[in-house]
């Protein structure tokens, strides 16, 4: 690929030159300029987005970064951010770091060196040194789905205590008591709000808190497997499980459909996500729906505020929670059993 150094060697100028006349940020002789713009043309180059970043004029460009392009909570996600980007006359670089925090510092360093007009991050972990990076170069950056741990990023999130607590009390109320949670890691904020709204749900109703029922990793089909498959070996297994989200419920599923069991009568389940396919008749499953169509475009609002602004550091940060919906199918069915012989 070209490079402005090869355009200033065949035109005969200096880099500062090709600079000027792709940025128009000071005059260039016509007949000069044309010269560079034919070399340009013959080495086929193309300027960096960041050329169009002119003096007293910003970028059209909005970095998007998430952890997992193949979970589909984020389609309807990265939608919510585009149309309102698309609308404003913005168009969206996306990124997908895999839940890998030196990825995504790598991509969070291309889009500064790409001078993004701001960025919309799903943060790999709460405390991540590489959002100063953008603070660095001044490019403002909102944290959607989870929290961030900087008092100049602004957040829009989901209600995950509340959401995990109305459905842990929805197991309760159906006669389940031993309820089992498979949950993110604890290192982000959903993962530890969801667990502590489990724990919030059994203390409302009287029920201990068993650590043995506790399980963590990544929001990722194998985590679901995996620790559904111990939480079954236990001497004691649970009665239902609560699942951190989609993906995790989908390895939870693939277990209980290789071992024959049924739902909810040998296993009741709910779970994080609604997705297209938790209202199924082979599966039918209580999910909590999230509204993460908003969650996109609020985030994306949330930018464009910020750069109406002549600086990032006008608006004071704001944390925008939105709230979950409890959607009740089979999974969850009340328990058939003799609830007064059940010790609490």
């Amino acid at each position: 690929m070209a490079t402005i150094e090869d355009v200033a060697k065949r035109a005969g100028v200096s880099i500062s030159t090709v600079s000027r006349v792709f940025n128009g940020t000071r005059f260039v002789n016509p007949v000069i300029a044309e010269r560079v713009r034919a070399a340009a043309q013959e080495l086929n180059y193309q300027p960096s987005r960041a050329a169009r970043v002119l003096r007293g004029n910003r970028s059209r460009i909005l970095g998007l970064l998430i952890t997992n392009i193949q979970n589909p909570f984020f389609t309807a996600l990265v939608r919510g951010v585009e149309d309102i980007a698309h609308e404003r006359g913005y168009s969206v670089i996306l990124c997908n770091s895999d839940e890998d925090p030196q990825k995504e510092r790598q991509y969070i360093e291309v889009l500064c060196a790409e001078r993004v007009a701001g960025a919309i991050l799903v943060p790999t972990r709460e405390h991540q040194p590489a959002i100063s990076l953008f603070h660095k170069h001044r490019i403002p950056v909102v944290a959607v789905d989870r929290r961030v741990r900087d008092e100049d990023v602004d957040a829009v999130l989901v209600d995950n205590i509340r959401g995990a607590r109305e459905a842990v009390l929805h197991l309760i109320s159906n006669g389940y008591r031993r309820i089992g949670i498979i949950t993110g890691p604890l290192s982000t904020t959903t993962g530890r709000e969801r667990l502590e709204g489990y724990r919030r749900a059994l203390e409302e109703a009287g029920l201990s808190y068993d650590s043995r029922l506790v399980r963590t990793g990544p929001f990722k089909e194998s985590t679901g497997q995996i620790q559904t498959r111990e939480l079954l070996a236990l001497d004691e297994p649970p009665e239902a499980l609560f699942l951190g989200n989609n993906l995790i419920a989908i390895g939870a599923l693939d277990v209980l459909q290789e071992r024959g069991l049924r739902i909810p009568d040998d296993l009741a389940l709910v779970s994080f996500d609604d997705t297209p396919w938790a209202h199924l008749k082979t599966v039918s499953l209580t999910t909590v729906a999230q509204p993460v169509y908003e969650l996109g475009s609020t985030a994306a609002l949330r930018l464009l505020q910020r750069l109406q602004t002549s600086s990032a550091g006008v608006l004071t940060r704001q944390e925008i929670v939105l709230t979950p919906s409890l959607r009740v199918r089979d999974s969850s069915r009340p328990r058939l059993t003799d609830f007064s012989t059940v010790k609490e």
